[in-house]
């Protein structure tokens, strides 16, 4: 029993360790040009896998330049997460389409990763001596006003620069510019040289139409030179020449807002869009006073999150909104950037039956086939049910007893004989209590409503949203209407219980002051208050103290 036992434990081992081995490739761009070099890493966090992997199946179509292994040990309180990285420069061999084949470590083995390999022009002679060059290029000869235009410099050299290499910054009138990501570095053979590769990219919103002219760049860097032979300072200052390179001005055109786009809608020029909805929970099961949280995310192509429009806002009988603050972000990506909004609000149904949603529509310019297009989310029915949780206690009614028909006369004599003798019964005790004093009732069970009314005063006081509410539906359980209705037959009430939801069903609820619904408590009129038979005894304190 015990072996099959250590064997079961063994397997499991094997199984988990077999898991958690898995070899994760990546590279650092999927598009590059012919000639040009890619980092291919692969990772693992297993620490008992060793050696590299096998390189053997890159060779068909490609040249392996390099390659290095990183190791990094990650401590996160008690844990210690382990990672080890190979770093492959790879040039391909072969133009288009080209897949980087899985490789394999022990047992397990990478994903394929496929590559687009473009066929460029080889540069002329006079580019190729250079040690230093840039290119510069935009990735469109025209764009919409607002809309994005790549441009990408990437700056050759093919001698050893110090770390000393400088950019002029991209700054262009009249046009919004960004930087997308860090710049790459790599390698491209050009007519059999190798060359060093520095690559940025950036993405330019032009604010007007008409010519737009993207300025030259001016890059400079020290370029290492051998040191002689002769020299006997080793530890002396390196010898080296200080060079200054441009790239060419480019123009580009920008064109207006098309004529027949909606004048009322915000301007939207984007490759793509997407419109999608998402709710917690599900407003499937919803019920009255539930908070539902609706969450509309909006992503374009081509534009940045700050160009965005908030969604359109529609107000719905029996539905009370409370949005927070929409959440914006930039994704980078090989077309550019990809904005980001998400517009989240809290609904909280206060009837009971169906809510009409309506149709959520964005109105936008697609300018990969420049046209104009509608995107929406179609409307939606949420039905809405009862919430026994907000029933308010109502005391029993009392059930009447009625005798059923009967031809014996004897059953009516006792009846009436009975009721007579109760009667007098009742008339004897009424007049004898006439001479006594005055009994209290009896004590209730539960806090009394003196005692809930103090919660109420204290947690309100706190400034605590939870534990007022709280209070508040333990006190309104007592009184002989719903909450619901002193709030609609006092304004400084309902105000007052506006804030409290907000701060519940919102992120604001940390800045929520209590004060507000305290007097409002207190000031509800007299004639609107419980008549509490507690509260008829003069010697007793007032049930809303000042």
């Amino acid at each position: 029993m015990s072996r099959c036992t250590a064997l079961l434990l063994s397997l499991a081992l094997w199984a988990c360790q077999a898991q958690a081995s898995d070899l994760v490739a990546s590279v650092d761009r999927s598009r590059l040009n012919s000639g040009e070099t890619v980092e291919l890493t692969v990772e693992s966090n297993d620490v008992t896998l060793f050696g590299k992997p096998d390189l053997s199946p890159l060779e068909l179509l490609f040249e392996v330049r390099g390659t290095r292994q990183v190791n990094q040990l990650t401590t996160l309180g008690t844990d210690n997460h382990a990672t080890t990285r190979w770093i492959i420069t790879l040039l391909p061999k072969v133009n288009g389409t080209v897949v980087i084949p899985s490789l394999q470590l022990g047992e397990v083995k990478t994903q394929p990763i496929t590559l687009q390999v473009i066929e460029t022009a080889s540069q002329n002679t006079k580019t190729q001596l250079a040690p230093i060059f840039i290119d510069a290029s935009l990735d469109q000869s025209s764009v919409y006003v607002q809309a994005q235009a790549l441009l990408t410099l990437r700056i050759y050299h093919s001698v050893s620069l110090y770390d000393d290499s400088n950019l002029t910054p991209l700054q262009i009138p009249d046009a919004r510019t960004e930087q997308l990501g860090e710049s790459r570095t790599y390698e491209k053979v050009i007519n059999g040289i190798r060359h060093g590769v520095i690559e940025m990219r950036y993405a330019i919103y032009p604010q007007h139409s008409g010519e737009l002219l993207i300025p030259a760049q001016i890059f400079s860097a020290t370029l290492v030179e051998p040191r002689p032979t002769q020299d006997a300072r080793p530890q002396g200052p390196k010898p080296g020449k200080l060079m200054h390179v441009s790239s060419s001005e480019i123009p580009l055109k920008v064109k207006a807002k098309p004529a027949l786009y909606p004048a009322d809608a915000p301007w939207l020029p984007a490759s793509s869009l997407s419109l999608s909805e998402s709710w917690n929970p599900e407003p499937d099961h919803a019920q009255v006073a539930d908070s539902l949280t609706r969450s509309l995310t909006l992503k374009a192509e081509g534009l940045s999150s700050s160009q965005l429009p908030p969604l359109p806002v529609t107000e719905i009988n029996g539905l009370r909104r409370y949005p927070d603050q929409p959440v914006l972000s930039n994704q980078n990506s090989e077309r550019g950037v990809i904005g980001s909004r998400e517009d989240r609000e809290a609904l909280v149904p206060n009837r009971v039956g169906s809510l009409e949603l309506p149709a959520v529509e964005v109105v936008w310019w697609n300018t990969h086939e420049d046209h104009l297009e509608r995107t929406s989310l179609p409307a939606r029915t949420v039905q809405v049910a009862n919430n026994p949780s907000l029933v308010v206690d109502t005391p029993a009614t009392p059930t009447v007893i009625t005798a059923p028909d009967n031809e014996s006369l004897w059953i009516w004599q006792l009846s009436s004989l009975i009721l007579a003798c109760t009667t007098l019964l009742g008339f004897g005790l009424w007049w004898r209590a006439r001479w006594q004093p005055a009994i209290l009732r009896a004590a209730q069970t539960g806090p009394s409503p003196r005692t809930l009314l103090d919660d109420l005063k204290r947690t309100s006081q706190a400034n605590d949203p939870q534990a007022t509410r709280q209070a508040l539906d333990a006190w309104a359980r007592q009184q002989p209407e719903t909450l619901a209705d002193m709030a609609a037959r006092f304004v400084p009430l309902s105000d007052a219980l506006d804030g409290l939801n907000g701060a519940l069903y919102s992120e604001t609820g940390q800045y929520w002051q209590g004060e507000e619904l305290w007097r409002a408590v207190k000031a509800i009129p007299m004639a609107e208050r419980a008549q509490d038979p507690v509260t008829d005894n003069t010697s007793l304190p007032p049930l809303y103290p000042k």
